[in-house]
């Protein structure tokens, strides 16, 4: 009985995993580079890849000095000023008789933050000055390495510090029940151009199982004809192409996609990877990595036994519409369930229209099983004709509507935009607004931003106002290693008794320095 019930449910989680391996097939096979063009299947892929490169470089096209300073700032140190201010316009709050009012600090604050990084040398330096309505406070800093995080406090004289091989066994003498002595910060994946994923693997990705999809799927599962179709008002002559795998042909392709991803042992190091890039700042638990690595393996392996069984009644379709090398209109479907009274359906269906300077799209997402059903629209027309642009975009789930409006003017290296985001539920509603002006130039750069947040009934709660300046520098400015209070090196009873003799004593002078009007030390 408990065998029965459990197949009659439907498995979100290897749902789950199906739903993204037939996105796969859908589309990112688009990353494995064909090298001809002469059948409806290397039409079918070229298209993709053809989209997929068009919409990256339209995004570089627009945005080539903000990337070359990215860039930039990978290759050389640099440092950057922000400072953020607010003014709040908000609704005060009363406790007894006293009336609170949150502008009087807000409005009369700053933060400001000057930070230095050299990501080849994997070293970052930071200061932190506030001064809350009037009160200033400074002295505060971090710094990091690969190896290690040095803070510095206003109210000692040297730097607190804890090298990454240091944090495991720390902990576990502080706490040996909830840690293991493994954990780590995983510094290094903080300099890592990609967050973790570095060009090699993003490479393996794109051959490995592009490769492996574009060759496992047959020839005849394409078929390919022509027709007329209207997108935004214009006609289009397109070459159909509908990919079409029947329920047994659906099931060996996932089988084959499963064992791979199953045995994948360099796939599972990128994944931990990502872990524990993920983590940066929190210790990272080894156990709970290998846990999350072994519970997608045990998930693989399941979907590949539980698909045998699966109904996928209608097969797979994926039917595109190709328009000057690239797809106009996209039409894919499935059906999928442990019976055929537990199905779960989902279809996405659209349409697109890119130019050089315009850049259209309408597509609708729909999801159903037995007990729920959705739909969701997402719309969008985006111009850039090298200088101005207006863009609009908006998504709709139900009651629910998110927008997006902006324009945009580049004249002279500089860049003014004006940029909205609103919400919509039915019930409540409100905007962010976002302008301002950026400059990049050959080693420096500098930006003004304007934040407000407004809804209907409290109209403009709040402003925020965000100055940037940044530049490229000789190096990085890391403390004397003499200055140093290595916490790493301590006992868990020289640690503790450190914080209480030391620490603690001279932050509570400093504090009170600070309350009565002073400056600390």
């Amino acid at each position: 009985m408990e065998d029965s019930n459990k197949k009659q449910g439907v498995n979100k989680g290897f749902i789950a995993i199906i739903v993204a391996a037939i996105l796969v097939i859908g589309g990112s096979v688009a990353a494995f580079t064909l090298i001809i063009n002469t059948s409806p299947k290397q039409t079918y892929f070229l298209a993709e890849k053809n989209t997929l490169e068009f919409v990256g470089d339209t995004i570089k096209d627009r945005y080539q000095a903000e990337l070359d300073w990215n860039e930039l700032s990978y290759e050389n140190p640099t440092e950057q000023s922000v400072k953020l201010s607010a003014e709040y316009n908000g609704p005060t709050a009363t406790e007894g008789y006293t009336t609170i009012n949150p502008a009087q600090i807000i409005n009369n604050s700053s933060i400001s933050l000057k930070a230095q990084a050299d990501m080849e040398n994997k070293q970052i330096a930071s200061e932190i000055a506030l001064d809350i309505a009037g009160i200033k406070v400074d002295g505060l800093s971090a710094y990091l390495t690969d190896e290690k995080v040095m803070v510095g406090l206003p109210f000692i004289e040297e730097y607190l510090q804890i090298k990454d091989d240091d944090l495991g066994p720390l902990l576990k003498e502080l706490d040996p029940v909830t840690f293991t002595g493994d954990e780590t910060l995983e510094l290094d994946t903080l300099f890592e151009k990609n967050g973790g994923l570095s060009d090699e693997d993003l490479e393996y990705l794109k051959t490995e199982y592009g490769k492996m999809i574009y060759d496992e799927l047959p020839d005849d599962a394409f078929e390919t004809t022509n027709e007329t179709i209207e997108i935004n008002g214009e006609s289009l002559d397109t070459e159909k192409i509908e990919l079409h795998l029947n329920e047994q042909q659906v099931r060996d392709l996932l089988t084959t996609i499963f064992e791979k991803l199953e045995n994948d042992d360099r796939l599972k190091e990128i994944l931990r990877t990502q872990l524990t890039a993920s983590q940066i700042g929190n210790p990272t638990l080894d156990d709970d990595v290998d846990q999350i690595l072994s519970d997608f393996e045990d998930g693989l392996g399941q979907a590949k036994e539980e698909i045998q069984d699966f109904h996928i009644p209608n097969g797979f379709t994926s039917t595109i519409w190709v328009h000057n090398d690239m797809i106009a209109k996209r039409d894919m479907n499935m059906e999928l369930g442990p019976d055929k009274n537990n199905l779960i359906s989902f279809s996405v269906n659209g349409t697109q229209l890119f130019t050089e300077t315009t850049q259209h799209f309408n597509y609708d997402f729909e999801f159903a099983d037995p007990a729920n059903q959705g739909t969701m629209n997402v719309t969008g027309d985006l111009s850039w004709d090298g200088n101005n642009a207006e863009d609009s975009i908006k998504l709709t789930a139900g009651e629910t509507t998110l927008s997006y409006v902006a324009t945009e003017t580049l004249e002279n290296g500089t860049r003014n935009f004006e940029r909205t985001f609103s919400f919509n539920d039915g019930f409540n509603d409100g905007k962010l607004i976002w302008d301002g002006s950026s400059t990049f130039e050959s080693e420096q750069m500098n930006s003004e931003h304007h934040l407000s947040i407004e809804t209907s009934d409290m109209g403009n709660l709040i402003n925020l106002q965000l100055l940037v300046d940044g530049n490229v520098i000789e190096s990085v400015e890391m403390p004397s290693e003499e200055n140093v209070k290595d916490l790493g090196g301590m006992s868990a009873v020289e640690l503790m008794d450190y914080v209480e003799s030391e620490l603690t004593p001279r932050f509570q002078q400093w504090l009170f320095g600070i309350m009565a009007g002073g400056s600390g030390f």
